[in-house]
């Protein structure tokens, strides 16, 4: 059976002649009856703030989840940001290689049509001195011829003359 304060201060004794003096057993039940109504509210207010603690908890704990959840995923998105970022670079990376084998290859091509270039300016060039040396040659002989002519037509008039 559950007393409660109210049940202490209502509470009456039959009186016999030797019994408990009335006014001591009522003093004492006032006292016991404020002391039980102080430990129930005291009961009372614990149970309030274990029932809120309990409520915090809760929240804590869904917190917690939320919480362990959020790094879980902002983890996960790390990791695949840095495996993009690395395949990112690694793209980067064969495309500058094949950026600059595509470089090497044009100024290889470049440099063997110059050496070409160089090479038929060369032959030109030789052409070129042998046509001038041939013409010179030519020339020399047309002077010598017309040198030649002048002394046989000195001659005949010498002779014809003299």
């Amino acid at each position: 059976m559950k007393i409660t304060p109210l049940d202490i201060q209502q509470m009456q004794f039959r009186t016999s002649l030797r019994g408990y003096s009335k006014r001591e057993v009522d003093h004492f039940l006032e006292d016991l009856a404020q002391t039980v109504e102080g430990l129930t509210r005291e009961n009372q207010a614990l149970r309030d703030k274990l029932a809120a603690t309990e409520e915090q908890l809760a929240v804590l704990k869904k917190s917690e989840s939320t919480l362990s959840h959020a790094l879980v995923t902002a983890q996960a998105f790390t990791d695949d940001l840095k495996q993009a970022a690395q395949r990112d670079a690694e793209l980067i990376m064969k495309e500058a290689e094949l950026k600059a084998a595509e470089l090497v290859r044009e100024a290889q091509a470049e440099l063997a049509g110059t050496q070409r270039e160089i090479l038929d300016l060369r032959k030109q060039r030789l052409m070129a001195i042998e046509r001038l040396r041939s013409t010179l040659r030519s020339f020399e002989r047309m002077v010598e011829i017309e040198m030649g002519d002048e002394a046989h037509a000195d001659q005949a008039e010498k002779l014809i003359g003299g």
